[in-house]
């Protein structure tokens, strides 16, 4: 596809993209498609079937598009509380990922594991968009001298699939060469990769077998891995497989992320219960040589996506993300990942969002909380002062300007 190539344009040192050590990186999905935006796809991720009108919305907050250029900007069926019609973004356009990796310039976020969910790659108009997606990224990150990676999101996959993550990374190692960018992160040595969905027990279709198999591939690439895994993955419990194949996979990485999102809820259960066990992760882990990178977000809710709880997991205006950015540094962990950066499906987006929602009776949106709707950049980039010690311990939301 003409979207795999090289990489030629202008490329900006900024952080240090040798090493995970160190930094605060986030999850960027890019997958929000808008009708018309070029990519042949619809509405995609948000609304659940076709248009994005009142009673069809997907998400449960609203972006702030107020910086986006006019061919960034798409109007939806919805409208707000003084008539203007409500717009969103497209991942698809260039302009708005470029965007996205300059706020991380903005506020000190160090850069982004770029998912890629192989699903999408196996059909035409969706290979497209994550190729095109991952090809801004990859722009984004070069010119606004942050850091970026793949991470392979196996969810969906189905079995005997190996051959579609190698064959795939292939392509972006020979075609793109996204390794040798100046901008793909490396870790002790190495282009680091993430393979992200082992050993989870909800039934999935892939087995272990599979993921061993695709990270010994990458191992034999030569590259160094990360591995997601679920929040029970060293006692093999609650959401992993009681399978100790999962450690024989996790003895061949570099990197180990237990995934946390919904696992807790508060800040008090944070600093009860998710620091103690964060300390024996980052000990099991420095046992076997492997780094340890803890997931923390900002918040979770879904009202939109599946019912349920309006604001789930509420933000309590920072303190709980906060909480977790004090109880990774004080359990010892040398690097942190924020899920997600543009996640508004699941309620974890960081990135800018309003406060100025639609209003309608058959959806309802979160807002933050009358925060500047760049507060959850700026809490990121706080915590990753407060990662490498640029800034104490403390316990209360550091102040924030707007």
């Amino acid at each position: 596809m003409a979207e795999l190539k090289p990489y030629t344009g202008p490329s900006v040192k900024g952080v240090d993209t040798s090493t995970l050590s160190n930094k605060v990186m986030c999850g960027y999905q890019g997958w929000f498609n808008a009708e018309e935006d070029g990519a042949g796809r619809g509405w995609v991720h948000w609304s659940k079937r076709g248009e994005l009108a009142p009673g069809n919305a997907k998400v449960d907050y609203w972006p702030d598009v107020s910086e986006l250029s006019a061919e960034e900007r798409f109007a939806t069926g919805f409208t707000n509380a003084d008539g203007r019609v409500a717009e969103v973004f497209s991942s698809f356009k260039k302009a708005t990922v470029l965007r996205h990796f300059q706020w991380m310039r903005d506020y000190g976020i160090d850069g982004a594991f770029v998912q890629r969910f192989i699903v999408d790659v196996q059909n035409p108009t969706g290979a497209h968009h994550v190729n095109t997606v991952l090809a801004s990224c990859r722009e984004g990150a070069n010119r606004f001298g942050r850091a970026y990676a793949v991470m392979y999101d196996l969810s969906g996959l189905g079995p005997d699939s190996v051959a579609k993550v190698t064959n795939d990374w292939a392509a972006l190692r020979t075609r793109m060469r996204v390794t040798e960018d100046p901008a793909y992160l490396h870790h002790r040595g190495q282009p680091l990769v993430a393979v992200w969905g082992v050993g989870f027990n909800d039934r999935r279709r892939y087995t272990l077998e599979d993921c061993r198999q695709i990270v010994e591939f990458l191992k034999r690439d030569g590259c160094a891995v990360m591995v997601g895994v679920p929040d029970g993955f060293r006692e093999l419990n609650r959401d992993a497989v009681n399978d100790p194949a999962l450690h024989d996979i996790l003895k061949m990485a570099e990197v180990v992320s237990p995934w946390s999102v919904g696992r807790y809820s508060s800040p008090a259960e944070v600093k009860r219960r998710v620091e103690p066990a964060w300390v024996s992760d980052v000990a099991w882990c420095a046992e076997r040589k492997l780094d340890f990178l803890p997931v923390v977000f900002p918040g979770f809710s879904w009202f939109n996506m599946r019912g349920g709880k309006f604001d789930q997991i509420p933000r309590l205006k920072g303190e709980f993300l906060w909480s977790q950015f004090v109880a990774a540094k004080r359990a010892g962990a040398r690097m942190i990942y924020v899920a997600m950066f543009d996640e508004v499906d699941e309620g974890t987006a960081i990135f800018k969002c309003a406060n100025d929602v639609p209003v309608t009776g058959e959806n309802r949106f979160l807002t933050y909380e009358g925060l500047p709707s760049d507060f959850y950049l700026n809490l990121c980039g706080q915590g990753g002062r407060m990662l490498r010690g640029e800034l104490p311990v403390m316990e209360e939301v550091p102040k924030m300007g707007k």
